[in-house]
């Protein structure tokens, strides 16, 4: 007899005899949710539909308006009006030579004039606001423009028969001159504004006059003294940064008596007559030649300048001071409409290091690079290496302080100027020159075509190789005594004081390098810890002067 096992139903199997009692339970869970949610919806909603009595509610009542302690609104309703807006256009013209100005890079409101010499500023400072150019005017590649250049800035009026204040920067190759008042309407479809005409600029102080012909007075706003404003306070910057006509932005004085170096030809300091106040006011492109006010209402500064590596302001602002700007304003409209400032003749460099101090003895005066033949300096037999130390019995402090004093005097006008030579202390009476000419005399330049033959001594000592200087060099710079650096090596005590390649040294701790026999005996008495200070000359420039480089060997 046959016996057979039915085997146990399968997971499958079991599913499917259960298929209808699963589905009717999930049928009745879902129909219990469902009903419990209506339930619950429809106590909520008779909650958020019962009325709420709001009898008891007082309604928002907007108060009068109040002045601020701070009083900045209503400084602004005093100065605004006589805020202008100044734009700029620069016709087309064929093969520019694009030369530089601070060493710039290209900005937004088109200061694209660039120094290559100058390279290392284009990431310290930009001062852009207000150049030339704006987009509009971009050269085609061919030498020719595409079409008119277009800057824009702002000014403040100072004079009721319509003469303005500027920036020179703003007005500068500028073919026709716009200002918009602040009663005119701010439609860039409307009028362009008031022609204006330059009076004067002085672009040793980047500061310009202009005027528009009204027919009845115009709002004026005061120049302050700017000796009275202290580091912490407030100020207001005024202008149309991007072409925003009467922005106002706030701020405080971040420092006084800065300024930005910039050495041209021949070692001459391009910006000694530049001394800013800076500011943290937000300060963009179309500020420049605005004003910086004080709490009084009155100008402080003109916005000149910013620090900037986005092309935006990062709180680093400069304004020239008020106390320039007045002087300066009264030159321009004198009958000349030009800044005249004295001169003696001479260069100098502009800072040295303690090296120098200490080998040629001084703590106070300049060293002077060079004397300009004929000028009031040479004809009193001042010599370069000499060392200048006071003025009619006044001591010198400094390079600045010689500038300043020496400028504001008189052409024809004499000084008794005291200097030291060779550890000797005399006087000579200098006859005060006009600076414009002896500028013009002190600068000069050309290319370096040299091909020096090196020589590896001081290699060891100092880092450098040296030659004899060119015969086209000589030609050239007028310099046939010494020797030329023909190279350099890096991280070396040459490198560390800036010794460059191409320089012609002509003496060492105040002995005469006159060839390389002079040169190597020299440096073979140098030891560690010593001071070492080169009288240098540059290769590529006539006439150049004595600068003097030192520092302590390792």
């Amino acid at each position: 007899m046959d016996i057979r096992n039915n085997p146990s139903p399968s997971l499958l199997d079991r599913m499917r005899a259960h298929r209808l009692t699963t589905t009717f339970t999930l049928l009745a869970t879902l129909s219990i949710g469902i009903l419990v949610g209506s339930v619950l919806t429809q106590n909520v909603s008779g909650k958020e539909q019962a009325k709420v009595d709001t009898s008891d509610a007082k309604p928002i009542v907007i108060p009068s308006p109040v002045a601020l302690s701070n009083g900045f609104s209503q400084i602004v309703k005093e100065v605004s009006p006589a805020v202008v807006n100044i734009n700029t256009e620069e016709i087309p013209k064929q093969n520019l030579n694009k030369r530089g100005r601070r060493g710039m890079q290209q900005s937004p409101d088109g200061d694209d004039d660039q120094d290559q010499g100058q390279g290392d500023m284009q990431d310290f400072f930009n001062r852009f606001f207000g150049g030339q150019g704006g987009g509009q005017g971009d050269d085609d590649g061919g030498g020719q423009m595409s079409g008119e250049r277009r800057a824009l800035g702002s000014g403040f009026i100072v004079d009721p028969r319509g003469y303005i204040i500027t920036n020179n920067h703003v007005v500068d190759k500028a073919d026709k001159i716009y200002v918009k008042l602040s009663t005119d309407p701010d439609d860039q479809d409307s009028s362009e504004g008031h022609p204006a005409h330059v009076v004067g600029v002085d672009k040793d102080t980047d500061i310009a006059v202009i005027k528009i012909d009204v027919d009845k007075p115009l709002p004026t706003i005061k120049l302050g003294n700017s000796d009275g404003a202290q580091v912490g306070d407030w100020v207001l910057a005024i202008g149309s940064p991007y072409n925003l006509s009467k922005t106002v932005t706030a701020g405080i004085i971040s420092a006084k008596d800065r300024s930005i170096p910039e050495t041209g030809p021949n070692n001459i300091d391009q910006s000694q007559f530049q001394r800013f106040i800076q500011t943290d006011a937000a300060i963009n492109p179309g500020n420049s030649g605005g004003p910086l006010v004080d709490m009084a209402g009155q100008v402080v500064g003109m916005n000149t300048a910013i620090y900037t590596q986005s092309m935006g302001s990062i709180g680093l602002g400069f304004a020239m001071p008020s106390n320039t700007i007045a002087k300066i304003y009264n030159d321009l409209i004198g009958p000349t409409h030009k800044v005249v400032r004295g001169s003696i003749g001479v260069s100098f460099q502009p800072a040295v290091s303690s090296a120098v101090n200490r080998m040629y003895g001084f703590t106070n005066g300049v060293i002077v690079s060079t004397v300009v033949p004929g000028k009031g300096a040479a004809k009193a037999g001042i010599q370069p290496g000499d060392i200048l130390v006071s003025i009619n019995g006044r001591s010198i402090k400094g390079g600045d302080d010689l500038v300043n004093d020496i400028s504001s005097r008189a052409i024809g006008s004499t000084i008794k100027l005291g200097y030291i030579r060779n550890g000797k202390q005399d006087v000579a009476n200098v006859v005060i020159g006009d600076r414009a000419e002896t500028y013009a005399e002190l600068t000069g330049g050309g290319d370096d075509n040299s091909s020096p033959q090196p020589s590896d001594v001081g290699q060891t000592t100092l880092g450098i190789t040296v030659s004899a200087i060119p015969p086209d060099v000589a030609s050239k710079t007028g310099i046939s005594r010494g020797v030329m650096i023909t190279s350099v090596r890096p991280g070396s005590f040459a490198d560390e004081i800036n010794l460059g390649k191409g320089l012609i040294i002509t003496a060492i701790n105040k002995k005469p390098v006159t060839d390389e026999g002079s040169y190597r005996a020299i440096v073979s008495t140098l030891k560690s810890k010593d001071d070492v200070v080169f009288v240098i000359h540059f290769p590529n420039q006539k006439n150049s002067g004595n600068s003097y480089i030192g520092g302590t060997l390792p």
